[in-house]
């Protein structure tokens, strides 16, 4: 079934918050700081690990470094784009808008936890690599190991950062349904070089958001997500 990958992630990333919701509620705040800590190691790990992947060449001179200059090109120009469109700002008003209407105005770190876990669980090669593979073959083995991973993600978010976590299976499902019913017109467009330069940048930005959970909001990443879009053109020239 065509799709099933993107529901099952979303269904996941609900079942992570609700989870975490219930065994928040027996953590001091010092635990939840510790587990926030820990999710924080944890995403600059991954981020790390997915870079490296694509920055470290083994040669038989030993490892050589390659992409630097994609890196730089692809994070200042989609900065640039970013700041000025403030895509940061859409997801903070978007935040504040679910937090009304979901009733947890008096929730202070409702939009903080909804924007973090957002962050978190779009950003990567493995929700539009799984959604387009969802989308051609019906194939979501990515997605589903995706899902295993946002779900433990979630649920540690949500012991830290609240209930608003738990809303970011809305993005994940706009996102990745989205991206599964382009599939059959942006997987011809998608090469293997494109692909690679996605997943650096990705990874790169995945990053930024456990710099902003170990030592705080420093970094507005959702204003970096256009240079995933240049890292992708770059690949073309």
């Amino acid at each position: 079934m065509i799709g099933l990958g993107t529901i099952i992630n979303t269904g996941g990333i609900v079942a992570g918050g609700v989870f975490g919701r219930f065994f928040g509620r027996f953590l001091k705040e010092r635990h939840q700081e510790t587990l926030n800590m820990a999710c924080g190691i944890s995403v600059l790990f991954l981020g790390t690990a997915g870079a490296m992947e694509h920055m470290l060449e083994i040669t038989e001179e030993g490892l050589a470094g390659t992409g630097t200059f994609l890196v730089v090109l692809s994070l200042v120009l989609g900065r640039l784009v970013g700041e000025i469109i403030n895509i940061e700002g859409w997801f903070e008003r978007f935040g504040e808008w679910l937090k009304v209407k979901t009733g947890n105005a008096r929730d202070l770190q409702f939009v903080d936890g909804f924007v973090t876990a957002s962050l978190t669980v779009c950003i990567g090669a493995m929700a539009i690599v799984g959604a387009i593979e969802d989308g051609i073959t019906g194939n979501w083995a990515i997605l589903g190991v995706k899902t295993i991973l946002d779900f433990i993600i979630i649920i540690v978010m949500t012991c830290s950062l609240g209930k608003g976590c738990a809303f970011s299976a809305i993005p994940v499902f706009l996102l990745e349904g989205g991206v599964t019913v382009l599939a059959t017109f942006i997987k011809p467009i998608l090469t293997d070089a494109a692909m690679n330069n996605l997943s650096l940048v990705g990874s790169i930005l995945i990053f930024c958001v456990g710099l902003n959970l170990v030592w705080g909001k420093k970094v507005r990443v959702a204003n970096l997500l256009p240079a995933i879009l240049f890292a992708v053109i770059a690949a073309y020239f």
